[in-house]
């Protein structure tokens, strides 16, 4: 006797649609009327086989698509299962950021954005905590499809070394085909995951080489970067500042913050890591009267609403570029590292 579900099953004898896909797509269409319920009992491999004149292999092919997507679970000895609403059977993204910030939420929001309602994505801070980072994974490695993670850490004292490789343990645990690894790449992964990155040495001396003719005005340049143990800036944007101010010979100096009643020079360019110390020197420009550009070069780190409102130079990654990708990674199966773009954009304050 042919059950009420088989019978609803639409498979088309004339679509150029593989019939194993029409199983398919007809079991999701009833998940999602409402006419299979979780929990409830599907077709058996026999009975659809007899019913629509398939063969075994079609149907079994169909029923363990269905079984990867988690739609549906088999019991030995009984048969298949509902196992999932539609909507929990969307893929499941677990987002995993070391800090919450202007660009980070940027690249999060562009990301979820292109994934589009396929997918849901949830969010989670490891508050650049290798140890924190490891018992997530541990205790998520099998309740999501995919992870991606952005692994900044901070600096650990000798013996509290151990967690960040606990916090590379861990990651290593993720199936390569389920892991995305995005804005700082690490070398310990090898180049068989998904990654989407920035070159944080290579990006500001490639970006401020963009810059030369307008920096060569200068006589000095000064890099502002907050020693900042608790979430720490990459130590490599000060390496690669070195490294373009030592090929260039430009006089440079490296200081951790604006301090109140600073003493400018009008041969003086500043580059800012922090959008604090941008404040702070915006402030007393004001206060002195100093025109951008003309009697001190300015140039920030990371480009946002207020940086293009005041006309501030950047040099900044492309955050709509790093989310699409990663989401296009997902989409598509792709594993590969992907550096990501990175401007110098100029808005005359230099």
């Amino acid at each position: 006797m042919v059950t009420d579900v088989c019978s609803r099953l639409r498979i088309d004898s004339e679509s150029r649609i593989p019939k194993y896909q029409q199983i398919v797509n007809a079991v999701i269409h009833d998940i999602e009327k409402g006419y299979l319920k979780v929990g409830e009992k599907i077709p058996s491999i026999s009975e659809i086989s007899e019913e629509y004149l398939l063969s075994r292999d079609t149907v079994e092919k169909a029923l363990n698509i269905l079984k990867k997507k988690k739609i549906i679970l088999s019991v030995k000895g009984k048969g298949y299962y509902v196992a999932k609403s539609l909507e929990q059977s969307k893929p499941r993204v677990l987002f995993l950021l070391n800090k919450l910030s202007d660009y980070k939420m940027k690249i999060y929001n562009h990301f979820v954005e292109s994934l589009g309602e396929e997918s849901r994505v949830e969010l989670q801070l490891f508050y650049c905590d290798p140890e924190i980072l490891g018992n997530i994974l541990q205790e998520n490695v099998d309740a999501y499809d995919y992870f991606v993670v952005m692994p900044h850490f901070k600096e650990l004292s000798p013996e509290k070394a151990h967690n960040r490789d606990k916090a590379l343990y861990y990651i290593q645990q993720i199936p390569e085909d389920r892991l995305v690894i995005m804005d700082n790449y690490l070398p310990e992964l090898g180049d068989q995951i998904a990654g989407i990155y920035q070159d944080f040495k290579q990006d500001i001396h490639d970006a401020l080489r963009e810059g030369l003719e307008k920096l060569q005005k200068y006589d000095k340049l000064i890099l502002v970067y907050p020693e900042n143990n608790f979430y720490p800036y990459p130590k490599e944007i000060k390496e690669g500042f070195n490294k373009f101010c030592q090929e260039q010979d430009f006089n440079h100096e490296i200081i951790p913050t604006i301090y109140p009643n600073m003493e400018f020079s009008s041969n003086d360019a500043y580059i800012f890591v922090d959008e604090e110390d941008l404040v702070d020197l915006m402030k007393q420009v004001k206060e002195n009267k100093i025109e951008l550009g003309k009697d001190l070069g300015v140039i920030s780190y990371n480009d946002t609403p207020l940086k293009r409102l005041l006309d501030i130079t950047v040099i900044s990654t492309d955050f709509r570029a790093m989310g699409e990708t990663a989401s296009f990674m997902i989409k598509k199966g792709k594993r590969e590292l992907v550096k990501n773009v990175f401007h110098f954009i100029d808005r005359g304050s230099v």
